[in-house]
């Protein structure tokens, strides 16, 4: 058989896509061990001396050492580290089985408008997240909060102080909803393809051998779909590990994101770079390892089913 050479236009074409994917994350992790004065000034290139003092600003607060060139530890990167991964993967999860859920019945239930609905989960998330900000500050400051004139609001007053009232925003909760609003159609809709192609005579083998509606869900179809829900879990993962903006309407003080805290790191008067560059860094490395771990399961399923020949 004669091997068909592909052209140099293809091979430019592929080296100039690994470059547009490598080439930012290369330069920011180069300019993560840079001082700002070697960033600012553009000459240094390749050649500097490397330090660790952008890492010891953003980790200041979880080192067991003090670092010498601070004075006082402005950035909180471990607390908004913990949030971001609270959220993030709480939010994954109970888009999945909410998801995965509503796809199996969307797919396997018979119901009047079943199409009209699954075509208006993908609508709905083709609406702009920065619809929803003003809507939601206002329900989540507003009507979904317990008012310190009832029973309860007084005892959190009396009892733990501040206003009296709970509410969603600046919550964990709050943002987490959110997520999982924003995330499930898409989820919903990724799922329905890979449900369509399980055998239904699977299911109806394992409801003769006498299994229940949860045992044939459980147990039949999520290992089949399994390379479709790791695919979701990196879409979802991705985007509530990411979003700045609905967070930072959202989140206070205490429950802010990383990248909140880079953005906050940004004033009129001083752009600390190697520092954002840093904390960019250490940004990215929670995503990575969770998009690698997804990514075998998503080749596991796909090579389950091969025999050798």
């Amino acid at each position: 058989m004669n091997n068909e050479r592909q052209s140099p236009a293809f091979y430019a074409l592929l080296a100039a896509l690994i470059f547009m994917a490598v080439g930012p994350i290369t330069l920011m992790f180069v300019n993560s061990f840079k001082l700002d004065v070697d960033i600012i000034s553009g000459t240094a290139g390749l050649l500097f001396l490397p330090t660790i003092q952008n890492y010891e600003t953003a980790l200041c607060d979880i080192l067991w050492y003090e670092p010498d060139h601070l004075d006082f530890c402005a950035l909180k990167f471990g607390g908004a580290f913990i949030n971001s991964l609270i959220i993030a993967l709480i939010s994954t999860a109970l888009t999945l089985v909410i998801g995965c859920m509503a796809a199996y019945a969307l797919v396997r239930f018979r119901f009047y408008g079943r199409d009209t609905v699954s075509l208006t989960t993908l609508m709905v998330r083709m609406v702009p997240p920065a619809v929803l900000l003003v809507p939601v500050f206002g329900l989540w400051n507003n009507e979904f909060c317990i008012d310190r004139a009832t029973m309860i609001g007084s005892w959190i007053r009396d009892t733990f102080g501040g206003r009296g009232d709970v509410c969603l925003a600046g919550t964990h909760s709050g943002i987490i909803l959110v997520y999982v609003a924003m995330n499930l159609p898409f989820v919903i809709w990724i799922l329905q393809s890979f449900i369509v192609q399980v055998p239904q005579s699977l299911e109806e083998a394992a409801r003769v051998d006498g299994a229940g509606p949860f045992q044939v869900f459980f147990m039949i179809v999520l290992p089949l779909i399994k390379p479709g829900l790791a695919a979701a879990a990196i879409f979802t993962f991705r985007i509530a590990w990411n979003e700045y903006l609905l967070a930072s309407a959202l989140s206070d003080r205490n429950t802010k994101t990383v990248p909140i805290l880079i953005v906050n790191n940004m004033s009129e008067f001083n752009v600390e770079w190697g520092v954002i560059m840093a904390t960019g860094m250490l940004l990215a490395i929670p995503p990575i390892i969770f998009t690698l771990f997804a990514s075998r399961q998503i080749i596991t399923g796909m090579t389950a089913g091969a025999v050798k020949g």
